[in-house]
């Protein structure tokens, strides 16, 4: 094609990981090995640090067999960071480019990342630099995409997990069970445990996000409801629930590169709460970190799409776009046919999208079945099959 720019290309990922996010990396190195107009394929380390750092690897020296299994490895395989450029960094940023001839530059992150990366399209407007975000969080929070890499497995590991530990919960029907899931401010992957729900007194008969404001009261009667019904009660809460003040419910103190509160211990409060309010035996737990980077559990559509925003940003650039996210479009749902576009970073940036309220009932401890026919496609296989006894009574002799 002519007119192309004749230059090196840079990829850096920034915020949590993912059991995909490496699977981008191997979409941009696959597509840029296409293209005669990009020269050297590099790699910051760890995100923006690298990059100030001047910290590359050379992506054209790995080995075809570990670009192709970094759709199977999970976390980030170049290093992530949380930093928060200052506006006297980023003048280093640009000179970074430049001195390196930095002609496509690629960041892989979510909402905060999106942000880094319109401010350097902006600043790089003039520099004949191409500047494409690809998204990724498990959050799926970034808005003008359908979902983003990295959601599909983690909703499919929280389905999975949830209805594993339901199954825990019913052959030993004494206590509450509280799991903790992460999403942040946005209740899209705590929903995702809804998946595992099939029967109505089957777990997780209680979830609650951060979309709706916890009422303390209303929680402790519904778990006594459900402790009285079933015995055993599962109960799912992302970890960002607030009360009606928009106070978190529970968080950790600690405070990220972004300035964000990292959210933490609700599951815990929770459970602290059934057992001195209402007496009953209560347990936690909190996946955590898992729920974010298995790759068994990975959603193989989630694996797919992830290399293809990565082919599809590369693609971009070289015929001239920039200061752009890739966006996945759904055309259909049964069958799932997706395809990628572009979202310009400003309107993407810092931006959040909360689950949407048509996905929540009227009470506000359970999701609609409209989600349902939302997330299932994204998570991959068919989710396993739990056997449940019928249980039939032997008459007595």
């Amino acid at each position: 094609m002519t007119g192309q720019i004749q230059g090196n290309l840079l990829l850096a990922q920034g915020g949590g990981p993912t059991a995909v996010i490496s699977a981008s990396v191997r979409g941009v190195i696959e597509e840029a090995k296409k293209h005669c107009c990009i020269r050297g394929i590099y790699g910051a380390k760890n995100g923006m640090d690298g990059l100030l750092n001047e910290d590359f690897i050379d992506l054209r020296k790995e080995s075809e067999k570990d670009i192709k299994n970094l759709a199977f490895t999970p976390a980030a395989a170049l290093g992530s960071c949380r930093r928060r450029l200052t506006e006297e960094d980023y003048p280093c940023v640009l000179q970074v480019l430049k001195k390196y001839n930095i002609k496509y530059f690629f960041y892989n992150g979510g909402n905060d990342s999106m942000d880094t990366c319109n401010k350097i399209a902006s600043l790089a407007a003039d520099q004949d630099i191409k500047v494409i975000g690809i998204p990724k969080t498990i959050d799926n929070d970034l808005k003008f995409t359908d979902h983003s890499p990295g959601f599909g497995s983690a909703a499919r590991y929280a389905a999975i997990c949830t209805m594993e530990l339901y199954k825990d919960v019913e052959s030993l029907p004494i206590h509450v069970c509280v799991m903790e899931l992460m999403g942040r401010n946005a209740g899209w992957l705590t929903a995702a445990a809804s998946m595992a729900k099939i029967n109505e007194n089957d777990g997780p008969h209680l979830v609650y996000l951060p979309e709706r404001p916890f009422v303390e009261k209303e929680f402790l009667n519904d778990v006594k409801m459900w402790h009285e019904k079933v015995g055993g009660v599962l109960v799912v809460a992302s970890e960002g629930i607030k009360d009606a003040k928009g106070n978190p419910i529970a968080e950790s103190g600690i405070i990220d590169g972004f300035g964000h509160k990292v959210p933490g211990g609700v599951a815990q409060h929770l459970s602290n709460l059934v057992i001195s309010k209402l007496g009953i035996k209560s347990r936690s737990e909190k996946p955590g970190l898992l729920g974010r980077c298995s790759i068994p559990m990975q959603s193989c559509l989630d694996r797919e799409e992830a290399i293809k925003v990565g082919n599809f940003a590369v693609l971009s650039a070289v015929k001239g776009k920039t200061g752009c996210m890739v966006a996945i479009k759904r055309v259909s749902n049964d069958p799932y046919e997706s395809e990628m576009g572009l979202v310009p970073l400003k309107k993407v940036a810092n931006v959040e999208k909360k689950l949407p309220d048509k996905y929540i009932n009227k009470r506000g401890n359970g999701i609609e079945l409209s989600y349902k026919e939302y997330c299932l496609p994204l998570l991959g296989e068919p989710l396993p099959e739990y056997v449940s006894l019928r249980k039939t009574p032997l008459e007595k002799i």
